[in-house]
């Protein structure tokens, strides 16, 4: 009896530690990913991967083609489709999002939780446009653009892992 009695207090003792472990392992892979994403932000070099569309006034749109927004230092890429009214567009319709120009304005900043708040402008041929990234420490991401000349529109993505050079 005082075997059985022996190998149930074992066996709790064991489970309960092992729980613990868990839950420590769960938190540092949410602390290295934290760390990553702040890495990547502050160099100034990320992708962000988009995968949903909101136009002002308008219903979500989920989006079945690689979109996306690349930061390059001093540049970015922005490869987005745009879905909204233009106050004023140029002959043949223009080339919406998707341009690779200089930022202006460039500001980040973190919260408490570690969420990036990114701003920034670029001005291209036919607008100019103002950038607010928000990237939360699990790498998901939105991107408010405020054209001059067209309605707001609003992507929700993810920020791509780092790629191998």
């Amino acid at each position: 009896m005082k075997n059985v009695r022996l190998f149930w207090i074992v066996g709790i003792v064991l489970l309960l530690a092992g729980q613990s472990l868990c839950a420590q392992t769960k938190k540092e892979k949410k602390e290295q990913k934290a760390k990553e994403v702040k890495e990547l932000i502050e160099s100034k070099r990320f992708t962000i991967d988009v995968n949903r569309a909101i136009p002002m006034g308008g219903r979500s749109l989920t989006l079945t083609s690689p979109y996306s927004l690349e930061m390059r230092g001093d540049s970015a890429v922005s490869y987005l489709p745009y879905f909204g009214r233009a106050y004023t567009a140029p002959y043949g319709g223009g080339d919406g999002l998707r341009f690779e120009k200089s930022i202006t304005d460039y500001l980040c900043s973190f919260n408490k939780k570690g969420t990036a708040q990114i701003q920034f402008r670029a001005k291209t041929d036919e607008d100019i446009y103002a950038f607010s990234v928000q990237i939360f420490s699990n790498g998901s991401a939105s991107i408010n653009v405020t054209p001059v000349n067209k309605q707001n529109i609003t992507f929700y993505g993810e920020l791509a892992p780092k790629k191998e050079e």
